[in-house]
């Protein structure tokens, strides 16, 4: 028989901070994952909202081919949403993507479409750039209390 003996850490007392953050940027990929689909919940809500057509592909990350589309939609139920009330889940994700959208409007032959809602999705990927910073991984680990080994790895 053997006993193996394991310092652990809280995020504070490890001597190498850096190494938990690299680990947990090597292994946890879908740290701001919620946000998406908070940002997913705000475009179906505003598409039940404003009507039309609704395309999009987005993600955490940038530089994914993402995209976001509504098109055939009641422009003036799209003029009335007050933003900063965030109506439609009551996230923040409502206020940018409305924003967003009464900035991007454009009128196409019949019928209005927003071929790009950048705000959004610079919001996003901005929210993720933080999270997965220095400062935003220290608040994850403290708030979650995580514990690390000497080798930085997460337990």
């Amino acid at each position: 028989m053997r006993t193996i003996e394991t310092k652990i850490y809280t995020i504070d007392e490890h001597p190498n901070q850096d190494k938990c953050f690299e680990w947990i940027r090597n292994n946890i990929y879908d740290l701001n994952e919620c946000s998406v689909h908070e940002v997913v919940d705000s475009l179906k809500a505003l598409q039940k909202v404003i009507g039309g057509d609704l395309d999009y592909s987005i993600g955490q990350s940038p530089d994914r081919g993402e995209f976001i589309t509504f098109k055939n939609y009641d422009e003036d139920s799209l003029k009335e949403l007050n933003a900063d009330e965030c109506p439609l889940t009551g996230v923040c994700w409502d206020a940018d993507l409305i924003k967003s959208m009464q900035a991007d409007v454009k009128e196409d032959d019949y019928f209005y479409s927003v071929t790009t809602t950048n705000g959004v999705l610079r919001a996003l990927h901005e929210d993720t750039e933080y999270i997965y910073s220095d400062e935003g991984l220290r608040e994850l680990c403290e708030a979650n209390e995580y514990e690390f080994t000497e080798e930085g790895e997460k337990i």
